[in-house]
């Protein structure tokens, strides 16, 4: 297991005059700006102090709520968020392990493959971004007062949902072009920069809470130290490593001699860092936004129990939500890291193989794979059980404190803000590296 260093302040200076890096944290400043500015532009015809107040006091829209860093209680033109391209990206990525065409673009195609399959992802996104608007629309549409008095409502329909389609295809562009231009994963700071925008809001809610129980402060320190312990795990799983030695032949080239030298191969205990989460999120969210709009349906008979019975079931406060969120987690980080290429077995022997390279005890070759096969089995069960445990945990905790409050961003959104913040040092870390690196060769 290792552990990192936090930056000192002259790795700060260093990362700011850095050649490069200073305009890739600049442009990712002002892409996030653009899109919190997005984010208070509301859909034209809408009385959203209407929608907001539902909001407040519904579990489910409020949990959506963050996700969008306020968009969807505010109806902007941003309400559907990142979510459509994230659920986009989730089916792309498990059709291209079921569909042989698509595993061939995304394994034997190279760049051009995967570029092909990011044009299908951002088509796939449009397709069910127009649905998830139909469906809000649709919702809102059963809401008292939804719409301001004097708008046409076919046009004021159309419009809306053109809106929200294209606000969510602008947030896909926003995070892609963060991707490629500036640092760290734009889908994961969008939605970063999101929970980060509720914090204000938690924290008044849990004031005025205690003000009024006073009897709770004690439950509020004790929550707090649970969210302080749950960090210190998050990086622990997010940081720890399984280090696999590796021998490497001598060589000699005239009359010097190469290699020699022991490695190792580094596999995370947490391959897919956040990205398990927020996909069992995108998951279980799509159903439950699906179910909200038949629970304003005037449904009767059995219609109304199987919706009912639904709706409890994908409840975001239920124990049966977090059993299947549980499952989910443990699921899509067995998946995650099978669909990585620096974590394929066969891959991997075959190029131990062919440079001469080794495992102690282990032969070369199908041993060699099957060896590596057990070795990231168990590795990835121990992080995907932590991931798991970790995300459970300050749930239960806000329910045994009885402050509920911090409920939305005390279990999932922890382990995301975590997770992304260190995913953005590491990625900032090895750009200093490289730019050193580059520096010394010049020299």
């Amino acid at each position: 297991m290792t552990g990192m260093r936090m930056p000192t302040t002259a790795d700060l200076m260093s990362m700011w005059n850095a050649s490069g890096l200073k305009e890739k944290l600049i442009f990712t400043f002002g892409m996030l700006v653009l899109f919190r500015f997005g984010i208070h532009l509301p859909v034209y015809g809408i009385n959203n102090t209407a929608f907001a107040n539902l909001a407040a006091q519904n579990n489910l829209l409020g949990f959506l709520d963050l996700f969008t860093g306020g968009a969807l209680g505010k109806v902007s033109i941003f309400a559907l968020g990142i979510g459509p391209y994230i659920t986009s990206s989730i089916i792309i990525q498990l059709m291209a392990v079921i569909i042989p065409a698509l595993e061939k673009l995304q394994k034997e195609d190279g760049e051009a493959g995967r570029r092909k399959l990011s044009q299908y992802t951002r088509l796939f996104t449009v397709v069910l971004a127009v649905f998830q608007a139909v469906i809000f629309m649709g919702y809102m549409a059963h809401l008292p007062n939804s719409i301001n008095a004097g708008v046409n409502h076919t046009m004021f329909y159309i419009s809306s949902i053109v809106s929200l389609t294209a606000g969510s295809v602008l947030v896909m562009w926003m995070s892609e072009l963060i991707t490629e231009k500036g640092i760290g994963n734009g889908g994961s700071l969008i939605i970063f920069v999101g929970i980060i925008s509720g914090i204000p809001i938690y924290s008044s809610r849990t004031a005025a809470l205690i003000s009024q129980e006073s009897s709770l402060m004690w439950g509020l320190l004790l929550l707090l130290a649970i969210f302080f312990v749950t960090m210190v795990f998050i990086v622990i799983m997010q940081e720890a490593v399984r280090k696999v030695i590796i021998v490497n032949p001598k060589r000699q080239v005239g009359n010097k001699v190469y290699g020699g030298v022991n490695t190792f191969i580094p596999f995370k205990l947490n391959p897919g860092g956040v990205m398990p989460i927020i996909f069992a999120i995108a998951i279980l969210l799509f159903p439950s936004t699906i179910l909200g709009l038949f629970g304003q349906m005037q449904l009767s008979g059995t219609a109304e129990t199987i919706v009912v019975w639904l709706n409890k079931l994908f409840n975001p406060s239920g124990l049966v939500y977090y059993a299947i969120y549980f499952l989910m987690i443990v699921a899509l980080t067995f998946f995650y890291a099978s669909i990585m290429p620096n974590m394929q077995p066969k891959e991997i022997a075959d190029n131990l193989k062919k440079y001469g390279s080794s495992i102690p005890g282990v032969k070369p070759g199908k041993p060699t794979a099957e060896a590596l096969d057990k070795i990231l089995t168990k590795t990835t069960f121990i992080g995907a059980m932590g991931l798991g445990l970790i995300a459970l945990v300050p749930a239960f905790a806000s329910y045994a404190t009885k402050i509920t409050t911090f409920q939305g961003i005390g279990a999932t959104s922890l382990i995301i803000m975590v997770g992304v913040a260190l995913d953005l040092i590491n990625q900032i870390r090895t750009h200093l590296l490289a730019r050193n690196y580059e520096t010394f060769l010049k020299e």
